[in-house]
């Protein structure tokens, strides 16, 4: 059987410079208070490339002269009696014999072992500045190595963040098919919950019926803290206070997606809470949907990251003229972006292991183009508060539509739609 983690070792060792290491540190167990302790979430770039869910390890990867790769991992120690306590660890052995390790040592070695084994590389990878423990540690081990042999050549630091995160840009197989489970999950708990909502209801009672719907599908975590705002607070675009009373006539935006076996999932879909769109909600509703599926359409290979963000802003800014929110040329408006005053975020983002994944989004100077196994978020919204100067019937209207795209050689297929976003569809759906 294939390791698919020896294989993305493997490809980013492929990468580097002769004579270079990477040093990626896995998650530390986070404590909430006390010795209660957060469940335990590996980092993303360590499992990415280990498969290895303990925390306190780090994996090394050595490149040698002939760009062969080596790699090393740090792991808890065998220990039976906190194994009583805690459950398994793989120990050394194990993170060799079940992870294709070539080598592996207690983490309590590490200090004393990494210097040698840097030793004759020339350049040391790691994610700057993403842990200050991190860094204090390679520079450390760096000069540790060197007081060893003050002959040797330097040992320059390099940023492996976008060598890593490129590489997981790009989805192999297995990720699409993980990815499709936790959308299809997260696209089922849309559809109950828009059956299940009713005025009177708290948005912190939709959360939790969010949650269990994920939970008992297999999606036990949410891929982020979900957004449950009623009304007004759909114009908070990071809202999660999720406490507010639900009232008759005002809508509901969640964005809310779970995690499954660590990838992400990412929707929001805004619906009325009393299952009837009123006439000034459906008319900025059918802006966005407009935005969102001819941004959609712009999703391929033919395509760079920014034609998506282009279309939606011309589309809002089209909608909010036709409907007498701003007065003036489409192509002058854009221009000046006074579609910002209602829609001021980007059109999406990378989706994977994390919900705002790794990868970068420009490319030999200029933005990106999509490539095939590319997951993006599709995410245009319109967001009117009280405060605008604006008719008193648009006031307190906030509205996303988010669905996650796959980018294929033939164009793009979408991961969410058994979600609906048509405005008829949602309305038959909670009748």
């Amino acid at each position: 059987m294939k390791n698919r983690y020896l294989e993305r070792r493997n490809k980013l060792g492929s990468m580097l410079p002769k004579n270079s290491a990477v040093v990626i540190a896995g998650a530390s167990t986070q404590y909430r208070n006390a010795d209660s302790s957060h469940a335990f979430r590996q980092d993303s770039n360590f499992w990415y490339l280990s498969g290895f869910n303990e925390a306190e390890s780090t994996l090394v990867l050595l490149v040698n002269e002939k760009n062969n790769v080596q790699s090393i991992a740090f792991v808890p120690e065998k220990d039976e009696l906190k194994e009583i306590w805690d459950g398994y660890r793989a120990g050394p052995e194990g993170a060799m014999k079940d992870h294709g390790f070539d080598l592996a040592f207690n983490n309590t070695e590490i200090d004393h072992r990494l210097p040698d084994l840097l030793a004759g590389h020339n350049q040391v990878f790691y994610p700057v500045g993403k842990s200050k423990t991190l860094d204090a540690d390679i520079i450390e081990w760096i000069k540790s190595t060197k007081s060893k042999d003050r002959h040797s050549s330097a040992i320059d630091i390099a940023d492996a963040s976008s060598k890593v995160g490129n590489q997981r840009l790009i989805k192999d197989e297995d990720e699409i098919k993980i990815m499709k489970k936790a959308c299809q999950i997260s696209a089922e708990a849309h559809v109950e919950a828009m059956k299940f909502v009713k005025p009177g209801m708290t948005e912190q009672e939709m959360e939790a019926f969010y949650q269990y719907e994920f939970s008992k599908r297999g999606g036990r975590f949410s891929a982020y803290t979900p957004i449950v705002a009623g009304g007004e607070n759909a114009c908070v675009l990071h809202y999660v206070e999720n406490s507010k009373p639900l009232k008759d006539s005002e809508l509901l935006l969640v964005d809310a997606g779970c995690e499954f076996e660590l990838y992400a999932s990412d929707i929001t879909r805004t619906y009325p809470i009393n299952g009837k769109f009123t006439s000034p909600q459906l008319a900025i509703y059918e802006v966005v949907l407009e935005a969102q599926l001819k941004s959609i359409e712009a999703i391929s290979t033919n395509n760079n990251v920014m034609d998506a963000q282009i279309i939606s802003e011309k589309v809002i800014t089209q909608g909010l003229i036709d409907l007498g929110i701003l007065k003036g040329s489409m192509e002058e408006l854009h221009a000046s972006g006074a579609f910002k005053d209602f829609y001021m975020h980007k059109i999406g983002h990378w989706l994977g292991i994390d919900v705002h994944d790794a990868g970068d989004y420009m490319e030999d100077g200029d933005y990106m183009n999509f490539k095939p196994g590319m997951v993006t978020t599709v995410e245009p919204g319109i967001y009117i508060s009280s405060s605008a100067e604006v008719e008193d019937k648009w006031k307190g209207i906030g509205i996303r539509i988010e669905d996650d795209i796959l980018v294929t050689a033939e164009g793009n297929e979408n991961l969410t739609a058994f979600v609906p976003s048509d405005p008829k569809e949602i309305e038959a759906l909670m009748a």
